[in-house]
């Protein structure tokens, strides 16, 4: 009983958790029209770590967020710099749509990751599942045009390659340290590395954007304890298609805030990459 209840507080704190980060990202979207992408990594951390540290000091004290496994953290803190400024330069570059519809490969990184921390032998269905999730990249990407902005697709591809090694490495994490000094220390870690980054940079920031940024912090804070909990919590096949909800919401948030739709292309890609995900997640979870 225990474990199914923990299985669907760990599926609603991914609904939630992506829910949150579909609003932060419309807000980073805001600010990288104005700022730096490094800045605005900066800004995404500076302003979620306080709301995150007092969260943590009240739910579970400050001896959590001591005795951890600091090599990990590190490391983690690291994958969390590169992931965010990469992936705000690609809300520079990209809309909502297509930026997540390419970052749906990190459920399908995390399983083939999966396998080969575990040592695991790539059956014939996996790598058909991954060769079609290509293909679906492909769809979206669509390399035969010119000026299309690979810059900006790359980026994308490489947030999702460090997000999906930051999910493996909650699951090592979390085996001995709390939710709540994973999310201090990542979002921490992000507010150091991205400031000193940006510093050489920076711009001075525009009171019309405060409010943004409040937006940014709460909504990050809420995304990242969600996601942390669930890949914490639940099973990964469990948990980790729940992120695919995330599409509808930036279409939405596409279409109200910037009166942008996405093409056929953007959504059959999007298609194609979401059911090879779905497939190889069920298929690692029957096998498990």
């Amino acid at each position: 009983m225990k474990f199914a209840n923990d299985r669907l507080a760990g599926m609603a704190a991914m609904l939630t958790g992506v829910a949150s980060f579909s609003l932060m990202d419309a807000g980073l979207k805001v600010l990288t029209a104005v700022y730096p992408s490094a800045q605005v990594a900066a800004l995404r951390g500076l302003t979620a770590l306080p709301v995150v540290l007092l969260w943590a000091l009240w739910s579970g004290g400050p001896g959590q967020l001591v005795r951890v496994r600091w090599p990990l953290h590190l490391t983690r803190g690291v994958l969390s710099v590169v992931m965010m400024i990469t992936f705000t330069y690609a809300l520079k570059e990209l809309s909502l749509a297509r930026a997540y519809s390419l970052f749906f490969v990190a459920p399908m990184l995390i399983a083939v990751i999966s396998i080969v921390l575990l040592g695991e032998r790539v059956v014939r269905a996996q790598w058909i599942a991954i060769g079609v999730g290509f293909a679906g990249v492909l769809i979206v990407l669509k390399p035969d045009t010119a000026g299309f902005g690979w810059a900006g697709s790359l980026a994308v591809l490489g947030t999702a390659l460090c997000y999906a090694l930051s999910s493996i490495l909650v699951k090592i994490i979390g085996r001995t340290d709390s939710t709540q000094s994973m999310v201090v220390w990542m979002t921490g870690m992000l507010a150091i590395g991205a400031t000193i980054i940006a510093l050489p940079g920076w711009q001075p920031i525009d009171e019309k954007h405060f409010l943004v940024m409040i937006g940014i912090a709460l909504t990050g804070a809420i995304g990242q304890w969600g996601i942390t909990f669930a890949f914490k919590h639940a099973p990964a096949a469990t948990v980790a298609p729940l992120e695919y909800s995330g599409l509808a919401w930036v279409i939405v948030i596409d279409w109200l805030g910037w009166a942008t739709i996405p093409g056929w292309r953007t959504l059959a890609g999007a298609a194609v990459i979401i059911g090879s995900g779905v497939f190889l997640i069920r298929h690692e979870s029957r096998r498990a």
